[in-house]
């Protein structure tokens, strides 16, 4: 089995910076796609940013130029870097990978529990 564990999250004061992680473990063959999606309380779960296993990123408008993914394949590992925070920007913040194990013959998606964040003065 895998699984993403987040980490990073907390309470930032709007225009400050928090960097994300999410780490995937188990019995991993490949990791294509990963992303990060995010969750506002009585709102549906948004795409944030994705990153293909070429390094080749996608951005939500309202995120774009201030966030940046970035992934280290080697620890099978997607960051996201988000400055200049907004409040709002608060919300549940899940990573999402496309991973094939060495048991399956196709990848299939697989979830974090998700990191909180909160920008509040």
């Amino acid at each position: 089995q895998v699984q993403l564990v987040e980490s990073g999250g907390g309470l930032v004061q709007p225009g400050g910076s928090l960097r994300l992680s999410c780490a995937a473990s188990g019995s991993i063959f490949s990791i294509a796609a990963m992303g990060w999606y995010r969750q506002a309380p009585g709102k549906q779960r948004e795409l944030v940013a994705t990153i293909t296993s070429g390094h080749r990123t996608n951005y939500a408008d309202s995120v774009k130029d201030r966030f940046t993914i970035s992934r280290d394949n080697a620890k099978n590992t997607v960051y996201l870097q988000m400055n200049s925070l907004k409040p709002e920007d608060t919300a549940v913040y899940y990573c999402k990978m496309d991973v094939r194990t060495f048991a399956d013959r196709y990848a299939r998606d697989y979830w974090g529990k998700g990191t909180l964040v909160t920008v509040s003065s």
